[in-house]
């Protein structure tokens, strides 16, 4: 039976999250589930946190002090993060799947995180060196690659051929 979401207490309908790199598992509302994938934004709903990092299930708190760590813009989450103690095992559990600071983060022109396989849409005409054509406005181009150097650099195919496009000239479909 679906129970409340464990970050926010909404009732209605939750999904299964698995807290990695372990195989615990809450019920997660679609805003946090959202936050948790994307990264949150601050927000009136995050004030949530301020309950959910006392839980007395160590996988909410995983989940609470990962997010606290995506909105350290907003002061109050830097203040709830000095208070908060985790144990140690928790704390160490919790720091496991926290993204690589040093991790290349692909952006299409809107500020949205682009992932390998996302289809995306060019926003401007872009002439194709090489390759004779221009690629117009409007064009879709689905199943990305991300270059793992730059991340300004994305891979795809348009009208036949592989080419490099740049992040600020596609928006996420």
């Amino acid at each position: 039976m679906p129970g409340p979401c464990a970050i926010c207490g909404a009732d209605g309908a939750t999904t299964v999250y698995t807290v990695a790199p372990k195989s615990d598992e809450i019920r997660l509302c679609e805003t946090c589930l959202l936050g948790v994938e994307s990264g949150p934004e601050d927000a009136l709903h995050w004030q949530c946190l301020h309950e959910a990092i006392w839980s007395t299930d160590p996988a909410v708190q995983v989940v609470a002090w990962r997010l606290l760590h995506g909105l350290t813009e907003a002061p109050w989450a830097r203040d709830l993060l000095d208070i908060a103690y985790l144990e140690p095992e928790v704390k160490d559990w919790a720091e496991a799947g926290l993204p690589d600071p040093d991790a290349v983060v692909h952006r299409d022109s809107n500020g949205a995180v682009l992932t390998a396989g996302d289809a995306v849409v060019l926003i401007k005409d872009l002439p194709v060196k090489g390759a004779g054509f221009t690629a117009k406005r409007g064009t879709a181009v689905r199943n990305i690659s991300l270059v793992s150097d730059n991340a300004e650099h994305i891979e795809g195919r348009v009208e036949g051929q592989r080419i490099v496009i740049l992040t600020k000239f596609v928006k996420k479909s």
